[in-house]
């Protein structure tokens, strides 16, 4: 089995049990964009900038449009 054909089939077994996972990041995005060779140092800068407050919130923001748009309403606490 490929690569590929692993990843596809791991993308399958979360998407079934729920998990959205067709926006993936991957250390390629970094180390194309920055002189970085480390896979640890791009792994951390992933997790850092996709972890933090701001963007949890935007996430957070375009999901309530998204749903508010589909006629949604919020559960009360």
């Amino acid at each position: 089995m490929t690569k590929e054909e692993r990843v596809a089939q791991a993308k399958e077994i979360l998407r079934r049990e729920g998990y959205f996972v067709d926006n993936l990041w991957h250390i390629d995005d970094i180390q194309y964009r920055y002189n970085c060779d480390d896979d640890e140092l791009a792994q951390d800068i992933l997790n850092r900038a996709l972890t933090n407050e701001a963007t949890m919130e935007q996430i957070w923001f375009a999901i309530d449009m998204v749903a508010e748009d589909e006629g949604l309403t919020l559960i009360d606490d």
